[in-house]
């Protein structure tokens, strides 16, 4: 195990501070509302920024990757972890979504290159890691937001709180570095047709962003949900996101081990009849003690979804497309990443929080749709 973690040192720093960025700002995401005056549906229209500018960013990562080499991964990881600290600094309907694009942008850059690091890693030394990366982002979110909740319950404003947890986040980022670091195979190849990669990345990525949709929206959600759904105080809702990240790592350490012994394709199909119960078991929750029972339900299902849709989209691609075909999927699903508190959001100001979970249930049973197609590319 030791030397699998100073194998994947770098990515699992990257994962763990991605972790600790939006674990903070999930669980501060009640007092940030307070902060802007505006309703579940006005915030989420603020939020909406963050995904175009991530989105952009991963369109441009490769392009980054490849230009900057080694020092790639580091300084998109400085720009996330440094950046969630300025939505804390200003209450401007203007200003906010600027500072989130910020994060939002260094955010998109981390996740294609990290997410291609990986599975680099595991094709070339022939060994699993996708979940433990995973699992530090799991780990890295749960243990921000419970931070983050003892730092509210204590009357800290989101400037501070944002600011601390940034520093944390920065630290993480400069673990990033490494001699050997360069990611092979961004650059697109020449010549017609070498630079096509298929319907994988499209069906993997799918996938992707749907565990990602509802998990992230779950998360960035769940705290006010148990807050103003259900009564709960600043530290019951700051452990609803907790909860279902400390499954999800747990579970992803599970994971790694599970998934040399089972189909992956059973894993997703699994995985996510399992979320979609504990999401609808959220939904019907009516005290935080049942929401807490949903999440961490919704968690375990949720926890392998993403790792292995990864995992199969780097052994199935072909050796020279890999990083590119993981960078797609990477994109496609981070689609699901950033639009899903978004649109949770708008379902929420306009039909309440209950009926966002019951729509995240119902967008997990795509994923049975789409695992049999990708069994089919293996053929």
């Amino acid at each position: 195990m030791a030397s699998i973690l100073t194998i994947a040192r770098a990515p699992l720093a990257a994962f763990a501070a991605m972790g600790v960025i939006w674990g903070t700002f999930a669980a501060a995401l009640p007092d940030i509302k307070t902060m802007l005056a505006v309703d579940e549906a006005q915030l989420g229209f603020l939020l909406l920024f963050t995904p175009l500018a991530a989105v952009t960013a991963m369109l441009l990562a490769p392009a980054f990757g490849a230009a900057m080499g080694r020092m790639a991964l580091p300084l998109a990881a400085l720009t996330m972890g440094l950046g969630i600290a300025l939505p804390g600094q200003t209450a401007s309907l203007l200003l906010f979504p600027l500072a989130m694009m910020v994060c939002g942008a260094g955010t998109g850059l981390t996740d294609v290159l990290m997410n291609a690091r990986v599975a680099e890693l595991e094709n070339t030394r022939k060994i699993h890691l996708m979940n433990l990366c995973h699992a530090a982002y799991s780990f890295g979110y749960a243990g921000a937001a419970i931070v983050t909740g003892m730092m509210r319950g204590a009357d800290w404003g989101p400037g501070w709180v944002l600011g601390v947890m940034a520093l944390v986040a920065g630290s993480l980022a400069l673990m990033t570095w490494e001699h050997d670091g360069q990611i092979d195979g961004l650059r697109k190849p020449k010549g017609p047709g070498a630079a096509a990669l298929g319907w994988l990345p499209v069906l993997g990525g799918g996938v992707v962003l749907i565990a990602f949709m509802t998990e992230n929206a779950a998360e960035a959600w769940s705290a006010l949900h148990i807050e103003k759904t259900l009564g709960g105080s600043p530290e019951q809702g700051a452990l609803g996101p907790a909860a279902l990240a400390l499954t999800m790592g747990f579970a992803r350490l599970a994971g790694q081990g599970l998934v040399a012994h089972v189909s992956p394709y059973r894993l997703l199909t699994g995985g996510a009849v399992i979320a979609a119960i504990g999401a609808l078991g959220a939904a019907a929750a009516q005290t935080p003690l049942m929401a807490y029972a949903g999440f961490i339900v919704m968690g375990l299902g949720a926890s392998v979804i993403a790792p292995t849709a990864f995992s199969l989209v780097g052994r199935l691609a072909r050796p020279e497309a890999r990083a590119r075909a993981v960078a797609r999927a990477t994109l496609f699903g981070y689609f699901g990443y950033f639009f899903g508190p978004p649109m949770l959001g708008f379902i929420a100001g306009s039909f309440g929080l209950r009926m966002a979970f019951v729509f995240a249930a119902c967008l997990l049973m795509m994923v049975l749709v789409l695992s049999p197609l990708m069994a089919r590319m293996q053929r």
